[in-house]
């Protein structure tokens, strides 16, 4: 990984950008706890990150997974000992302790190609399946601070979690939001997806720090150009299904651009159709 470790972003907030692949993690620190959102995509890597936090703080912490792609929850094994809880959504904690093969195969496919090294760790890596399951919202004391976990609806995919540290005014929104790149929609669901992020939004402040999944913290105005593309996405998705015209015609009037609107239009085709 070879970071430089965490930075503070807030009061007892601290946010850990991974180079590779431009992951964020972020370390809640409290009196005597912490809590760890994201724990990256492999063994090496989480060892890594478990010596930077341990840079930071002495203190146990609770592991949060945001979602259940290799990137966000890789590293639970190295990262979390036998006593440690693990949040995520329901249906992450199924993937990961149900379909630890497929999810290892799938990370492995995506990255072989530009990441060779990387996916091959990948293939070997042992998964760990989150101990506690969020369906709606779950709150968290972290040594006297509040953190609240809370799924605001399908998006990036069916299982998201945001995270949400009032008393810093940070808000950390997992793949929902994205900084280095267009939002990633191979298991998404688009026509849903602006509803996840008006959810969301609704934590905010106009002063909110939001993390996103990848790349450079963000404002509050940014999350709302996204969401509007993402609303603007969604209504191009039904339009062109109302008019029969083929998913291409949609990719090309993407907000996103033509590969990422693509899949998103083939993604929302499939919901309007049933066979999502």
């Amino acid at each position: 990984m070879t970071t430089a470790g965490f930075s503070e972003i807030a009061a007892g907030v601290h946010l850990l950008r991974e180079p590779l692949l431009r992951v964020n993690v972020v370390l809640v620190v409290g009196d005597g706890a912490a809590v760890l959102v994201d724990t990256l995509s492999t063994a090496g890597q989480a060892r890594e990150l478990a010596a930077a936090a341990r840079a930071v703080t002495p203190h146990p912490w609770t592991v949060v997974n945001t979602h259940h792609h290799f990137d966000h929850c890789f590293g639970n094994a190295t990262l979390a000992g036998p006593d440690t809880p693990v949040y995520a959504h329901a249906r992450a904690a199924a993937a990961l302790r149900d379909r630890p093969d497929e999810l290892r195969r799938a990370a492995y496919e995506e990255m072989h190609a530009e990441q060779p090294a990387l996916a091959d760790e990948l293939a070997r890596t042992e998964l760990r399946a989150p101990t506690h399951e969020v369906h709606s919202e779950t709150v968290l004391d972290v040594g006297g601070r509040r953190v609240l976990l809370r799924h605001p609806g399908p998006g990036h995919t069916d299982a998201d979690l945001v995270v949400h540290v009032p008393d810093a005014d940070v808000l950390v929104a997992g793949d929902l939001v994205e900084q280095s790149g267009p939002p990633a929609f191979e298991e998404s669901y688009p026509l849903r997806w602006p509803d996840a992020v008006a959810d969301l939004l609704r934590l905010t402040t106009p002063a909110t720090v939001v993390v996103p999944g990848h790349g450079e913290p963000v404002d509050v105005a940014f999350v709302r150009e996204q969401h509007d593309q993402l609303a603007r996405l969604a209504w191009l998705i039904r339009a062109g299904h109302t008019g029969s015209a083929p998913p291409e015609r949609v990719a090309a009037e993407s907000p996103f651009g033509a590969r990422p609107g693509l899949i998103a239009a083939r993604r929302g085709y499939a919901d309007l159709d049933g066979t999502a």
